[in-house]
């Protein structure tokens, strides 16, 4: 366990955000990731750019975690416009899209001098959308010890199936439309079929400690992979493709369901509301830690699946699960519902940015929504163009998306 960090849990956040790269002319992914960073200065304060797999995403982190998401905003803007000032070189930019909708998986470049890329080439098809085609907004939930990590990892994986239903953001794949708000999400529950122990039942296990977690989720990850990776160039924390994923190696747990949103202030309010509801699930506020912590994978599973497909607009009717979030009177709500009760919940703990974001959310729904209404349910081309064009003008205008 990492004992250096002194932060503690359910009180802070740090996040990454997944940008596409996209060709000004055709509005297709640019490979333009690795000549971006080798022309810029390098990790500049707490926010950097990397690239980790594929050459038209460029990812901005903020390592470090806070109490005030917004506190980031100042500095990540800073280091938005000036990445798309260098890729206006290239006739590129930066737009914000979990799922470009129309690139083909097969003309998408991964980072070929990485040798785990060579590696997964070879188990995995890494043309398949959940590869290739996948932006997220990561949020990162520091921990310090084995309790901490108990009450994070119940109130996560508790809180995971409602995320999509304010962080869904991509209803259209291959330049069609796919009946699915997070088409993204539901991509990457098959990218890794050939080894299915990498991602097991989605919904993390109710495990509550490090060495349970090594023993339930990481040894079969391990022997998976050594049947597979003679080299052993591929690790257990990297290839862990779980909905939230326990990182021991630095001290948090990733959570990496909700799709990469139009603007940074709209990433920022989703980071800020899920640390505040976290919080309040891990202080007992509406049921006890211990009764969270009862909650099977299985019986989660299907209603991440009602988000994952219908965003806000899924009706939860499993009453016990209403029950912890302080809804003891319902036999059912829509998933929009339950985030409206928790907003007002927990008003005076957001910040003023946070709650005008999220007010915008709760009343017009998310993203995957608003684009629906945008351009339509059967978006010609130019339609799917212009949604690349609108949603390039909301991160650069750091502007919501009506």
């Amino acid at each position: 366990m990492n004992k250096q960090r002194r932060t503690r849990n359910l009180e802070s956040i740090a996040l990454t955000v997944d940008l596409c790269v996209v060709d000004r002319a055709t509005r297709q992914a640019a490979p333009l990731a690795a000549w971006a960073l080798s022309r810029t200065a390098g990790p500049t304060g707490e926010a950097r750019w990397t690239s980790e797999r594929w050459e038209h995403v460029l990812t901005l982190s903020v390592s470090k975690p806070t109490k005030r998401p917004f506190a980031m905003a100042k500095r990540m803007k800073v280091e938005l416009r000036a990445m798309n000032a260098l890729l206006a070189e290239r006739n590129a930019l930066l737009v914000p899209l979990a799922a470009h909708p129309f690139s083909d998986g097969a003309t998408l470049a991964y980072h070929a001098e990485d040798p785990a890329n060579a590696v997964l080439a070879k188990l995995f098809d890494l043309r398949l959308p959940g590869w290739c085609n996948s932006q997220i907004t990561g949020l990162r939930l520091p921990f310090t010890t084995d309790d901490e990590f108990s009450r994070l990892h119940a109130s996560v994986r508790l809180l995971l199936p409602l995320l999509p239903a304010i962080g869904a953001a991509s209803p259209f794949l291959g330049g069609a439309p796919t009946g699915i708000m997070s088409a993204r999400t539901d991509a990457c529950l098959h990218h890794v079929d050939a080894l299915p122990e990498l991602i097991g039942p989605v919904i993390p296990e109710a495990v509550f400690s490090e060495e349970e977690y090594y023993r339930t989720v990481f040894s079969p990850m391990a022997q998976a992979l050594a049947r597979t990776d003679g080299g052993h160039v591929l690790d257990h924390f990297s290839m862990n493709a779980r909905a939230a994923v326990a990182r021991f190696d630095r001290g948090d747990v990733e959570v990496r369901v909700v799709d990469v949103q139009e603007c940074l202030s709209a990433d920022l309010a989703l980071a800020e509301m899920t640390m505040c509801v976290l919080r309040a699930m891990g202080s007992g506020r509406w049921v006890s830690p211990y009764l969270q912590r009862a909650w099977s994978e299985d019986d989660l599973y299907p209603i991440f699946q009602q988000t994952v497909r219908e965003g806000g607009q899924a009706v939860i009717t499993n009453r016990d699960y209403l029950l912890m979030f302080g809804l003891m009177k319902q036999d059912q709500m829509s998933a929009q519902k339950i985030w409206q009760h928790l907003f007002v919940e927990l008003y005076g703990e957001l910040s003023e940015e946070c709650r005008r974001v999220m007010a915008h959310i709760l009343e017009h729904g998310c993203l995957a929504h608003r684009i629906l209404r945008k351009v339509g349910r059967e978006p010609s081309p130019d339609g799917l163009i212009a949604l690349v064009d609108a949603l390039g003008e909301c991160l650069a205008k750091d502007e919501l998306l009506a």
